[in-house]
């Protein structure tokens, strides 16, 4: 057995040597409002919380009951998610201005064979700790795959679609390179005809969609998009995803939610640089404000718990909810942040207007209705009582909406600046609600 397939399978939630070690201090939270922070009483909170500063944490990461076990993201992850950058930056480009109901179709079409093959290749890396120089360069070969998809964006459904179709295929040729060793190996329960299945034939259907002409090309992304979405909800393979690394995975979503956050950070300052005014300035102001108190919100509350939820839970509803969380329901709130980058750059470019395009209104204000509702979603899927998520979640949705619906009478800056203010209003009530069930116990 190579060196490779002896270390391919690693023990559920185990640290290694190659982990990032930024990242002991520094672990993404996410999942807000999912799930509730367990803390036997305020002394005990007090305690922790004072030990933890002392180690130079935060008050919002005792709030969270932060824990450090576990792998972190490793130095080849973080280059790997690099590529993302651009095809963040790609993707919001292409909902600029005034997007139509099309622009918006275009932009899931375009952006979810990007996530799906992101969410594959982490999973893969979440279950075998390979670092191996054959690891190492089928990372790097998938990244210049990906880069092919983020290059093919603009005219990803027109004359540059074969490109987009080459390069995903190339993503399934390197997920079955990097799967196959696990199926020869006698301690890991993987069958040979789930990554033939799973990688070679979606992959294979994908390079010929690049010599067929569309509407036909399209229906057969979707078909392979299909077989592959049809194996993970039929997955039975419980020992295998019993390995997950909660820890790590959740860490793994967080950066990716750190990529498309900065994008928009870069959004707001190209679009100030190009309009150049008090009012644009004011606007992009207003703005950074909207994404810190997102940021904020995002990543300070309901970590630890979640990680304690979905270790607490057994065999297949265990990989169920892993699968419906990060692999399902984390693409809407992603895509919402990327949507929403889209509306706040044609906010800064047009803020001295009357008013926003009802397009880039539907991106800004959408956006954000989106993103509340997918973290709704995500704590209704923890099984959180719907009358306590509907506290937080209808303003969080109701105000954008209302945004929408008063487009022709708000000026950017006031659009821009209700929202802001909703941002920041459920953050400090998610603080608040975070403190009292501490204090409860």
């Amino acid at each position: 057995m190579s060196a490779e397939q002896r270390h391919a399978v690693r023990p559920h939630c185990i640290s290694t040597q190659r982990s990032c070690r930024f990242f002991q201090t520094t672990r993404p939270h996410s999942f807000m409002h999912a799930c509730d922070i367990q803390l036997s009483s305020p002394h005990q909170w007090a305690t922790r919380s004072r030990a933890r500063q002392d180690a130079g944490m935060t008050e919002s990461s005792a709030l969270a009951g932060e824990s450090h076990d576990g792998r972190h993201a490793s130095w080849l992850e973080l280059f790997f998610d690099l590529v993302f950058v651009a095809a963040a930056a790609q993707l919001s480009h292409q909902l600029h201005g005034d997007p139509g109901p099309g622009a918006f179709v275009a932009f899931l079409c375009l952006f979810f064979p990007a996530w799906w093959a992101w969410i594959n290749i982490t999973v893969y890396s979440n279950l075998f700790d390979n670092d191996g120089v054959r690891a190492r360069v089928l990372m790097l070969a998938g990244m210049l795959a990906l880069a092919a998809i983020s290059v093919a964006i603009p005219e990803g459904l027109a004359g540059r679609a074969p490109v987009y179709a080459l390069g995903f295929a190339g993503t399934r040729v390197v997920l079955f390179l990097l799967w196959w060793p696990a199926t020869r190996s006698a301690g890991t329960p993987v069958a040979r005809w789930r990554p033939l299945t799973y990688c070679l034939l979606s992959g294979l259907l994908w390079a010929v969609s690049a010599i067929v002409p569309s509407p036909w090309r399209f229906a057969l992304w979707a078909l392979a998009l299909l077989v592959e979405i049809g194996l993970v909800l039929l997955a039975g393979d419980t020992l295998l995803f019993a390995r997950f690394d909660i820890t790590h995975l959740v860490e793994r979503v967080g950066l990716f939610v750190i990529i498309v956050l900065g994008e928009s950070v870069i959004s707001l300052v190209t679009a100030v640089d190009h309009a150049w005014s008090p009012a644009a300035a004011m606007v992009a102001l207003l703005g950074f404000v909207l994404l810190a108190a997102l940021w904020w919100s995002y990543f300070d509350f309901g970590s630890s718990s979640v990680e304690r939820a979905l270790s607490a839970s057994h065999g297949r509803s265990s990989f169920a909810l892993i699968r419906d969380v990060v692999a399902f329901l984390h693409f809407f709130a992603v895509a919402s942040i990327i949507v929403l980058a889209a509306g706040l750059g044609t906010a800064v470019d047009d803020a001295s207007h009357g008013h926003l395009p009802l397009g880039a209104v539907w991106a800004l204000a959408g956006g954000q209705a989106a993103y509340h509702a997918t973290h709704a979603v995500i704590a209704l899927r923890y099984r959180r009582p719907a009358r306590e998520v509907a506290v937080w979640a209808a303003p969080g949705v109701a105000v954008p909406l209302a945004v929408i619906a008063l487009h022709g009478v708000l000026p950017p800056v006031a659009a821009v600046a209700v929202l802001a203010a909703e941002a920041i209003a459920h953050l400090v009530y998610a603080r608040r609600a975070a403190a009292r069930r501490v204090v409860a116990g």
